[in-house]
């Protein structure tokens, strides 16, 4: 078996972890890097992003080479990550010669940020659409998708066990790993103002915010990421609204590490985690967030229970990427989906 993976494979992206996945499976990869899509002037590529119905620089010109890389190499299956550059033309070559066409749909296409029409036209030429959101399965449906599965994000388990040695790593009392987005902000703003503890931001643009700035970690590699993790007191996890999610890549990545958890309350993350107070405790708005940061601070021994009972629920449970890419491949060979896919989703849509 061959699959070509579309996608970003450096740090933490899907496609490195998905390619990771495949390798513990026996699957041979062909790699095709969506970076090559948008290299260029900058300048060239934000104008033609945002004035070009947020096409990357590129994309006809890597549409071709991945339909010619895939004429040349025959893989079985195409899987691409998310809005990856993958036009309708280059779809339609892959299906004349048999290649079964997977999109993951890890970014919503109606995401006001980032959707765009030229994907959502291109969506339905891929063979198996899954997402890791409810929120859009009938939409993705409508668009006349032929074959809609909600499959939640997992966890790679080479970049996110629990370190074995955590001298050295400072023990920050609230962190929160993720990128500025505008609801975010306003979050974290209302939190500090409700007395929450002091809350260090790891990700892109929270320098931006003056108030916030303070707290600013910056960005941070995989490795020091998991450290960080192991070591807060308490990890906040919060969904993208823009996105529509009702969990987040990082759901499952703090809970791999062994993270005590308080999760924003949603309808999927208690599917995924239980119960409140049984491996996670839930929050619905900053006040709640920051009086619930603050008793677990004061409760250590809460802390490690949680901790403990969060990492041996996802562990048991079959939530790596190997396990999703297991999923994503079996419609191909007509095997039905794993019972993995059906413990988190609930109902088949």
């Amino acid at each position: 078996m061959i699959l070509a993976i579309v996608g970003a494979f450096s740090g933490t992206h899907l496609g490195g972890s998905l390619a990771r996945a495949a390798d513990r499976l026996g699957i041979e990869t062909l790699l095709l890097n969506t970076a090559e899509a948008s290299r260029g002037p900058r300048l060239l590529s934000a104008l033609r992003w945002r004035f070009d119905d947020r096409k990357a620089l590129w994309l006809e010109r890597f549409s071709q080479s991945v339909a010619e890389a895939c004429t040349l190499a025959r893989p079985d299956m195409l899987l691409v990550t998310g809005p990856a550059p993958v036009t309708e033309s280059a779809l339609r070559t892959l299906g004349k010669i048999g290649v079964f066409r997977i999109n993951f749909s890890s970014d919503d296409p109606w995401n006001r940020g980032m959707g765009s029409h030229w994907h959502r036209r291109a969506l339905p030429l891929y063979d198996v659409v899954f997402t890791p959101r409810r929120a859009n399965l009938e939409q993705l449906q409508g668009l006349g998708c032929r074959d809609v599965r909600y499959l939640p994000f997992g966890y790679d388990d080479a970049l996110f066990a629990p370190p074995d040695d955590l001298k050295g790593i400072p023990s920050h009392e609230v962190l929160f790993v993720g990128g500025a987005d505008r609801d975010r902000v306003e979050f974290f703003q209302a939190f500090l103002a409700n007395k929450g503890p002091a809350v260090t931001l790891v990700g892109q643009y929270w320098n931006q915010t003056a108030a916030l700035r303070p707290f600013s970690l910056g960005p941070r590699e995989p490795e020091a990421l998991r450290a960080l993790t192991a070591a807060a007191k308490v990890n906040l996890c919060l969904v993208r609204r823009a996105n529509r999610d009702g969990h987040v890549m990082r759901s499952f990545e703090i809970a791999a590490i062994g993270g005590c958890m308080l999760v924003e309350d949603t309808v999927e993350h208690r599917d995924i985690f239980g119960p409140d107070g049984e491996s996670v405790v839930y929050f619905r708005d900053p006040a709640e967030a920051a009086a619930k940061s603050r008793a677990l601070i004061a409760d250590p021994g809460m802390r490690a229970r949680l901790a403990r009972n969060v990492r041996e629920r996802i562990a048991r449970d079959g939530n790596t990427y190997r396990d999703r890419l297991a999923c994503m491949i079996a419609p191909s060979s007509g095997r039905p989906s794993q019972d993995t896919m059906v413990d988190l989703r609930g109902t088949a849509p």
